[in-house]
């Protein structure tokens, strides 16, 4: 068994899929709209064939997204190297995104930096 894919609602769905194409290499489909209720989604593919759906509609609530919350936390990414992660990383702390931590070796042994991306999204940055 594996998981197929993966949603989020966002407020720009646009510019979700913008960031996640120009920084993760993500492959979008056409999109779907739906004209009776205004929800709006892509299908976003990844290289090793991982899925993301980011959706929109109308009125939606928009919570704070808490670092110590239940329910989802982040996505991440593996990139491949330490290189890699300590690149994209700076790319998108020049970019003006927030490094949470990191780029660092975590006491499981994990290399990675975590990022506040898109609406307040914590994504994950690991080898």
């Amino acid at each position: 068994m594996r998981i197929e894919h993966i949603a989020m609602y966002v407020q720009d769905l646009e510019g979700a899929k913008d960031f996640f194409v120009k920084y993760f290499g993500a492959i979008p489909n056409e999109g779907y709209h739906n004209k009776v209720t205004d929800f709006r989604s892509y299908f976003l593919s990844f290289s090793d064939g991982a899925r993301l759906e980011i959706m929109h509609r109308p009125r939606m609530d928009d919570s704070e997204k808490l670092p110590s919350r239940t329910g989802y936390i982040h996505l991440a990414f593996q990139v491949g190297s330490k290189a890699a992660v300590d690149a994209l990383t700076e790319r998108l702390r020049a970019d003006g995104y927030a490094v949470v931590s990191g780029p660092r070796t975590t006491g499981d042994g994990y290399y990675e930096s975590c990022i506040v991306g898109i609406e307040g999204n914590q994504i994950e940055i690991t080898v």
